[in-house]
């Protein structure tokens, strides 16, 4: 039986080998994603919404979520999967093995993108006004995202780079990169993502009461664009392990280009606010 260790500013946690483990991020986003709806259906109620609606909505979100985040992963692959063969001609010529999302990973952004598809899809089905629901959703999403994020401790993946600051987190050798062999400790990289998502969370939340009656119908959604964005492109600088396309951050750059569209778009729907 193998043994892996996570150790965390001097606190160590033991979990039995792979074929004992549990899947503590598969837990940990569903549990996120329960969270999420159970603050989705709260603020369905303050908008006089039918909560009872996120319910029958959040397995349309879960599926297409992980669809979108698995597409994302196969055409944005970062080193680490391409070192092990695992590129975009691989998967294309085995699509079966896209459907491994053990084996690989998945891609926030296309989580992002493949749940809102689900969403629209969903609201047109049902005859609901879309604009309003992906305002019920926005905060709930930056909720599922900070918990969920918490799956990458126990996976020991989405480090930083090496520090020595105080809240530094060790990486068992098994985990780092070649080139960062002899180094332990790292960035808590996803620990940061969290925070950002909850702060992302809450503002959103105030933004919704605090300028009720001059937000539009979808604004809300347009904040999350702006907000989750800039962190993640923030963060990104301190990223080890990044997609490249093209000789660029493949994240990195989808991220500045979709803040700097949702800032335009704001400004342009409320171009003539006083």
């Amino acid at each position: 039986m193998q043994f892996t260790g996570i150790q965390f500013d001097g606190f160590h946690f033991i979990l039995f080998g792979a074929e004992r483990i549990v899947r503590f991020y598969g837990i940990l986003i569903m549990t996120g994603a329960m969270a999420g709806a159970l603050l989705a259906a709260r603020e369905c109620k303050r908008r006089g919404m039918a909560p009872d609606i996120i319910w029958d909505l959040l397995t349309w979100l879960i599926v297409g979520g992980v669809i979108g985040a698995r597409i994302w992963h196969i055409f944005t692959p970062p080193p680490t999967s391409i070192a092990q063969g695992l590129t975009t001609s691989f998967y294309l010529t085995h699509p079966l093995n896209a459907l491994a999302v053990w084996n690989g990973g998945l891609g926030i952004p296309g989580a992002v993108i493949g749940g809102f598809i689900a969403l629209f899809i969903f609201a047109r089905r049902e005859g609901l006004q879309i604009a309003a629901w992906v305002d019920v959703i926005a905060p709930a999403l930056a909720l599922g995202q900070a918990i969920g994020r918490w799956g990458n401790y126990f996976n020991q993946e989405l480090y930083g780079a090496p520090t020595t600051l105080p809240w530094k987190i060790f990486i068992d050798p098994a985990y780092r990169l070649p080139q960062f062999a002899d180094i332990e400790y790292y960035h808590p990289l996803f620990l940061y993502e969290s925070l950002w998502n909850l702060g992302n969370m809450a503002l959103l939340l105030w933004l919704s009461r605090r300028f009720e009656n001059r937000l539009k119908p979808g604004d809300v959604l347009l904040a999350y664009l702006v907000i989750y964005p800039v962190g993640r492109f923030l963060l990104d600088f301190l990223r080890l392990d990044v997609s490249m396309l093209g000789g660029i951050n493949a994240n990195q750059t989808f991220m500045a280009i979709v803040a700097f569209l949702a800032v335009l778009t704001l400004g342009w729907r409320h171009r003539n606010a006083k």
